[in-house]
C-alpha cells in the first residue's frame, strides 16, 4: 500500500547525518588504518621536523605515497561501510537519528545492491565542482543530489515501503 504523502529529507539535516557518519567512520577506520598502512612519524618536540622533510625529496615523495595509500585505505573502507549500512539497513547511523532512510525512487522500497554502489560513486561527481551535486539537493523539487539521479534513490523521512506478498507467498 502506497505512502498517502512523502517527505523528502533536504540539505541541512543530510549534511548533518553526512558529518555524524564521516566522523564515526573515521573514528573506525583511523587505528586500523595507522594498524595496516603505519604512521607518519614526526617528532612532535622539534618544530623542524616538517620543514626538513618538505625539504627532503625522497623523505616527501615516501610521504606522498604514504598519504595516496591512506586515502584510497580510507575510500574503500569508508566506501564499504557505507554501501553496507545502506544495503542492510536503507540509512546510516546519522541518518537514522534522524529517522530517514534511502529508498527506490519509484518504489519507496528497499534499494538494490547495484543502485547502492553507483550512489557512493555518485558522491564523487557530486563534488565536482565545488560540490555542487549536493548543493542541489537544496534546489530539486524531491531533494535529489546529482548522485541520487544517478542510482535513482530518494532520501525520505519514514522506512521504506515493504514489498506487498500474495496469500500463497509470492510478491505482487
Amino acid at each position: 500500500m502506497p505512502r498517502q504523502s512523502v517527505h523528502y529529507v533536504g540539505f541541512w539535516i543530510r549534511l548533518l547525518a553526512f558529518l555524524i557518519d564521516s566522523t564515526l567512520a573515521t573514528l573506525a577506520i583511523a587505528p586500523l588504518a595507522g594498524t595496516i598502512i603505519g604512521e607518519i612519524d614526526l617528532d612532535p618536540s622539534d618544530p623542524d621536523a616538517l620543514l626538513r622533510l618538505l625539504a627532503d625529496e625522497v623523505a616527501l615523495a615516501e610521504l606522498l605515497s604514504h598519504l595516496r595509500l591512506q586515502l584510497i585505505f580510507d575510500l574503500v573502507v569508508m566506501g564499504t561501510i557505507f554501501i553496507l549500512f545502506w544495503m542492510y539497513r536503507s540509512s546510516t547511523p546519522g541518518k537514522m537519528l534522524f529517522g530517514v532512510y534511502i529508498v527506490d525512487a519509484q518504489t519507496l522500497g528497499k534499494t538494490s545492491a547495484r543502485q547502492n554502489i553507483i550512489r557512493y560513486f555518485g558522491y564523487f561527481a557530486s563534488m565536482i565542482p565545488f560540490f555542487l551535486g549536493f548543493l542541489w539537493i537544496a534546489f530539486d523539487q524531491r531533494k535529489q543530489g546529482w548522485h541520487d539521479k544517478m542510482a535513482g534513490t530518494l532520501v525520505i523521512k519514514g522506512k521504506p515501503i515493504e514489498p506487498s506478498v500474495h496469500a500463497n507467498g509470492e510478491p505482487q
